[in-house]
């Protein structure tokens, strides 16, 4: 029998949820909290949290993604875009805006729910950074200017920019009350981009992989869990201010990253490392940050990219980030990848077999 996909991350999240239960979280009276989103990926692990914390979510979306609210949830159906309605006339305690992409979002949101909402929480990315040319960045480090800020269109050239002009939007209204959440790259149950899914689920079938770089390259991600979990944090003790969501630096590298998804699978497999300059001869990785890559979340230690994986969470440490250990990420992510339809095992990133073959073929010559 097919498991549903929330009941899924239900029990993938709630059990180890109840796990962490410790002075990280508040004493905290019942809230109101609104999430402008709650469904795709990261939403329903939004929901366990503040449910496990006993407080009143409403789910603000369009009602045509994962559509199956939980039972006693709120759902209000409207559109980042302008059908916001819906929100007006109402009080929260909180919002969580893990939805929005263009600046025009974030204000029509963020105007409305003035006076009506004590703390605007908004998800940005570590993208809104202006660059990666040092390891450690913090939270103080320069932000990504776009040469023209009215742009709408989202892609790769514009992400960083406009996650930059939506926390400014954000500031600019709630002051002091809006709290900025910068993540790296999200990873765990329900992961739907398969990015950090590629990893264990490749290592799982056994023979020769081949893999990027060295041993000792940087890994960095964030469980999105772990995220969660600080946005309940961030709620109930009012945390405002910015902060960078991810692991410590260098608690992860690619070496350890496939020891951990080898011992967790007990598969045979064999790592054959290669170089970039081989890599980007055979066009599995390009120079851009959003340039097609067979290996999701790596960046080459030669590229303008290469501290992006060494940035600092120590801000948000101190207000009580936790992390759970990486073998407990790749096994609940492997636990969820096994629930998925048979028309979604196909994974939508990585290297394919016969490049794969290919590839390996060619470095042996």
């Amino acid at each position: 029998m097919q498991i549903k996909r929330r009941d899924a991350l239900k029990f993938l999240g709630g059990a180890t949820l109840a796990a962490l239960a410790d002075p990280v979280f508040a004493r905290s009276k019942p809230l109101k909290v609104l999430i402008l989103g709650g469904t795709g990926f990261i939403g329903p692990h939004f929901v366990n949290a503040f449910k496990a914390g006993g407080h009143t979510l409403t789910l603000f979306n369009r009602g045509k993604r994962d559509p199956e609210a939980d039972p006693g949830i709120e759902q209000l159906i409207g559109d980042r875009n302008g059908q916001i309605d819906a929100l007006k006339g109402r009080d929260w305690d909180a919002v969580i805006d893990n939805s929005a992409y263009t600046p025009k979002q974030v204000i029509l949101t963020a105007e409305l729910l003035e006076g009506h909402v004590k703390q605007y929480v908004l998800i940005s990315s570590v993208a809104a950074y202006a660059d990666f040319a040092k390891a450690g960045i913090d939270e103080s480090y320069r932000l990504m200017k776009l040469d023209d800020p009215t742009v709408e269109e989202v892609n790769g050239q514009t992400y960083g920019g406009l996650k930059a002009l939506c926390e400014q939007v954000a500031v600019d209204i709630f002051g002091k009350q809006a709290t900025l959440i910068r993540p790296t790259y999200i990873a765990g149950p329900g992961d739907y981009t398969d990015r950090f899914t590629y990893w264990p689920v490749r290592v799982s079938k056994g023979g020769e992989m081949l893999v990027p770089g060295a041993p000792s390259d940087p890994f960095q991600i964030i469980d999105v869990r772990d995220l969660a979990d600080f946005m309940r944090v961030v709620v109930e003790k009012n945390v405002t201010g910015a902060y960078n969501l991810c692991a410590q630096p260098r608690a992860v590298t690619m070496g350890s990253l496939l020891d951990t998804c080898k011992r967790v699978t007990g598969a045979n497999t064999k790592f054959t490392w290669a170089t970039p300059e081989f890599l980007e001869a055979q066009g599995l990785i390009g120079k851009d940050l959003f340039a097609p890559s067979g290996f999701p979340l790596w960046s080459p230690t030669n590229s303008p990219y290469w501290a992006m994986p060494l940035i600092s969470p120590a801000r948000a440490v101190k207000k009580g980030l936790k992390f759970r250990s990486l073998e407990t990420t790749i096994r609940d992510t492997l636990a969820w990848q096994a629930t998925r339809p048979v028309e979604n095992q196909t994974l939508r990133t990585g290297l394919k077999p016969d490049q794969e073959a290919a590839a390996l073929e060619k470095l042996r010559g």
